[in-house]
């Protein structure tokens, strides 16, 4: 795929949505870091299910540590594996409380030296609450980038250089959402809805659905 079809894809995608926010609901980065750590192989529909009741209740390192493992279950037990992200979140207020003065660290190195906290979920908090440029590259997005050719590699590690290098300076800040929300929606698992997709015309996907 050559730089004016990246440019013209990504165009669209900002055309159609200028401002892309993440779907998982959070008031504060240590919100986020907390709804990302507890979003792996879950929706953000259960998630932000789940938070409404816990974050009224717990929403500092302190209020969430006080709760305890068993505490926290009781708030995220209809998540996927509760157990090791109860004990995961326990962990990083913790760590938080005694390392970082209560506040969510803005470096990839600090981040994932959290519990639980892998380059995905430091990439979510990076460019979400702090605005910095980073990729993170979920199935969506792993999907997104090897369909329409935009970045295609073979692990998530790949798609995310590849990502990095090739989408245009200008949409780097919120690529990350378009493309989540663009493989959520639109370029699904199963069958894409190629009739509705606005950069149809410009995927190089060879099973393309549109009659």
């Amino acid at each position: 795929m050559n730089k004016e079809k990246r440019y013209e894809i990504f165009s669209r995608l900002r055309a159609e949505n200028p401002n892309p926010v993440t779907e998982l609901e959070y008031n504060s980065p240590f919100e986020l870091l907390i709804a990302v750590l507890l979003s792996a192989q879950a929706t953000d529909v259960s998630v932000n299910k789940a938070t409404r009741k816990l974050f009224p209740v717990a929403n500092t390192p302190e209020k969430m540590y006080a709760l305890g493992v068993d505490g926290l279950k009781s708030y995220i037990k209809t998540i996927g594996l509760f157990n090791a992200k109860a004990e995961n979140a326990i962990k990083t207020c913790k760590l938080l409380i005694d390392k970082h003065n209560s506040v969510v660290p803005d470096t990839r190195e600090e981040l994932e030296a959290l519990p639980g906290v892998g380059r995905k979920t430091a990439n979510v908090v990076l460019n979400t609450a702090f605005r910095q440029i980073a990729m993170a590259v979920d199935t969506h997005i792993f999907r997104f980038g090897n369909r329409t050719k935009v970045a295609p590699g073979k692990d998530v590690l790949e798609v995310e250089m590849k990502l990095l290098k090739f989408v245009p300076k200008e949409f780097l800040l919120d690529a990350h959402h378009w493309m989540i929300l663009h493989g959520r929606y639109i370029c699904v698992a199963r069958k894409p809805k190629c009739d509705a997709c606005i950069i149809e015309d410009l995927c190089e996907f060879k099973d393309k659905t549109s009659t």
